[in-house]
């Protein structure tokens, strides 16, 4: 594994975005604690990101419909659109939380997405790593990640850092650039936790058969098909969930981390995460994809 440092950027300071950033810090999800370390302007732009409780509480927003099939939502559902525009359509798809279309929650939280969407549009001269590849295999402490373009991601990035470091990914900061993974796992390490990770994407995200982590802000469709997903999705389009268990940032104690806490709940595969004693006979604990009946577990 490679650990990728903070790059030192150009300093920037733009009075017309300050407010923006500002805001942006006190729209995406909670996060926990003071500060990360590391170069200083990236350490600032990072810290400056970080949520707090005012944050939309949705695990899923869309713009105007969002389809579950055969998957799980823990976590508020929202659309900004009512109905029948807007529409949420459940197929074998529990959601253990509320669901507004087009009502005042929704469009409050629906446009403070956008607020927040707009103050983390790439400028020039951001602090930021340029990133290139699948990821697979690196290991990136806390800070700010761009892909100028399209990111096609695939096998297994560990992000290690405390409680309190943040991660910043922004796909497409050349203006045009959608987020695609397929076999696609992030693992979080040293006290990392899922909610300090955001993803801002240009266009469309796309996620195959993939355990993510953190919170997608999209400026296009989200799709989520199987695998597992710790984080909110904010899409500027629709949402759709095929077979995905979903645990937003606001449905309690999620932190599927290295070595944070997990649901053990048989058949909702493997969550990144240690979660005990339960099978000691292999390296991990996690079930490996169980199911109801049917534990993916060893004896």
């Amino acid at each position: 594994m490679h650990i990728i440092p903070q790059r030192i950027a150009v300093k920037f300071t733009r009075a017309h975005r300050a407010a923006g950033v500002v805001l942006a810090a006190a729209l995406i999800t909670a996060a926990c604690g003071d500060g990360v370390t590391g170069v200083e302007t990236a350490t600032s732009n990072a810290r400056q990101l970080r949520a707090s409780a005012t944050a939309p509480a949705f695990a899923v927003l869309a713009n105007a419909a969002v389809t579950c099939t055969n998957g799980t939502i823990t976590g508020d559902v929202g659309t900004f659109l009512a109905a029948p525009t807007g529409s949420f359509t459940a197929t074998v798809c529990p959601v253990i939380g509320s669901v507004h279309i087009g009502d005042a929650a929704a469009i409050a939280g629906y446009n403070s997405f956008l607020a927040a969407y707009a103050a983390l549009a790439p400028v020039p001269a951001e602090p930021c790593t340029l990133l290139t590849g699948t990821l697979d295999g690196l290991t990136l402490a806390p800070g700010v990640y761009c892909f100028d373009a399209a990111a096609a991601l695939t096998g297994v990035l560990t992000l290690k850092g405390p409680a309190n470091g943040t991660w910043v990914f922004k796909v497409g900061t050349s203006g045009t650039g959608a987020l695609t993974g397929t076999n696609f796992s992030v693992v979080m390490d040293g006290g990392a936790l899922p909610c300090n990770v955001t993803w801002w994407v240009a266009q469309a995200a796309t996620l195959t058969d993939s355990h993510f982590i953190g919170t997608i802000m999209a400026g296009a469709a989200i799709t989520l098909t199987r695998g597992t997903f710790a984080g909110n999705v904010w899409s500027q389009a629709d949402v759709t969930i095929t077979g995905t268990t979903l645990v937003g940032c606001n449905a309690g104690s999620t932190s599927p981390s290295g070595k944070g806490k997990c649901n053990q709940g048989v058949g909702n595969g493997p969550e990144g995460c240690d979660p005990g004693n339960s099978n000691h006979h292999n390296p991990t604990n996690d079930e490996d994809g169980g199911i109801p009946g049917k534990p993916g577990r060893k004896p």
